[in-house]
């Protein structure tokens, strides 16, 4: 029976260093594989131009390369893009390119569906398939880097893990794919210009700061009161805000980098005063800012974008607080690429 062959990508490089010294030549061509693999990102072993043939050939017959390919790309009238992106094994998630005038900005997956349960959220109603390779979470970010050099004439300058899934139920993997995208042998970026978001597993927040991250924490947090977070987000029962605010106090004495609050506000759910004065409590126990989302509609009448009001009376109470808050406006609704809007509606997922 013929076994399957490994993904190349899943080696490091001196497991790839070790296949060639165990295979007759010399190590040093294991770091131009390398290379090839991630830098200069190819997706098949012919296009390693500057290894023989028979080498080429070696790595062939002992290797695949599962490299993702983006099935279906669509526009937004605003300029944002989403990709359909068909994973080695037929299964579909999706990535968008967000541009403004001065930057472009990834927003990648981390799983195929979700762990979790957000009643708000379109990704949340698909089921949680399985988790994403780093190579796979890695290719979506280097896919979304030649769409904004090609359109926009700039290399991507931000990419925020706020795709599908739930970042801190694939810890590993995330993490792996961050150190090869700010690795120099990758695609060299800052991890300042990196944002995870979580829906607030707090176990895995103090994970976090013990292993010294250098990207930055947003929380989707949508309620400071925990009967209505958890109406919101049936997982947060387990989950208490205490827990939480104790998770994110340890995160900043251990990295001292502020947090970032998502928060959509929701016509009769989280738009009384109660509920603003829980939040400005909730935004003093750590150095924070808040970003008030525009909620995108996912055909559910349960939820409903709040009045201009109640948005307001939410940014005066955080400001007379010296809290930092912004309403961050939806890009890419028409296209279903919007925040809670990601769940594989298009043809690329359904074919």
């Amino acid at each position: 029976m013929q076994t399957q062959k490994k993904d190349i990508r899943a080696l490091t490089k001196e497991q790839i260093r070790d296949f060639f010294v165990a295979n007759g030549d010399k190590a040093f061509r294991g770091n131009q594989v390398y290379e090839w693999l991630w830098s200069k990102r190819v997706h098949s072993f012919d296009d390693m131009t500057n290894v023989s043939k028979t080498t080429r050939q070696m790595l062939e017959d002992n290797f695949v390369i599962n490299h993702i390919r983006v099935d279906q790309m669509q526009k937004s009238s605003d300029g944002t893009v989403k990709n359909a992106v068909r994973l080695h094994d037929g299964l579909v998630v999706e990535s968008v390119l967000i541009p403004t005038e001065t930057r472009t900005t990834a927003c990648v997956s981390s799983q195929v569906g979700c762990s979790l349960d957000c009643n708000f959220c379109a990704t949340a109603r698909l089921k949680r398939m399985r988790n994403l390779n780093p190579d796979e979470i890695y290719d979506q970010v280097a896919a979304i880097d030649n769409e904004s050099r090609l359109y926009h004439d700039r290399p991507l300058s931000n990419i925020v893990f706020m795709g599908m899934g739930e970042p801190l139920m694939n810890y590993n993997n995330v993490i792996a794919a961050i150190d090869m995208i700010t690795s120099p042998e990758g695609l060299g970026m800052s991890p300042k210009r990196i944002t995870v978001s979580t829906s607030g597993v707090p176990k895995m927040i103090k994970k976090l700061a013990d292993d010294e991250v250098r990207f930055k924490l947003a929380v989707s947090l949508h309620s400071a009161v925990d009967e209505v977070r958890s109406q919101i987000m049936p997982f947060s029962k387990s989950f208490p805000l205490k827990d939480l605010r104790e998770s994110l106090e340890y995160w900043y004495s251990k990295t001292k980098s502020r947090v970032t609050y998502e928060y959509v506000v929701w016509k009769g759910i989280n738009d009384s005063k109660r509920d603003i004065d829980a939040l400005v409590k909730f935004c003093k126990y750590v150095p924070c800012k808040v970003n008030l989302i525009e909620y995108n509609p996912i055909d559910d009448d349960e939820f409903q974008q709040a009045s201009p009001q109640a948005i307001e009376d939410y940014i005066t109470a955080l400001e007379n607080n010296g809290i930092v808050a912004k309403v961050r406006r939806s890009r890419g609704k028409d296209i279903d690429a919007a925040c809670g809007q990601l769940a594989n509606k298009n043809e690329a997922a359904i074919n």
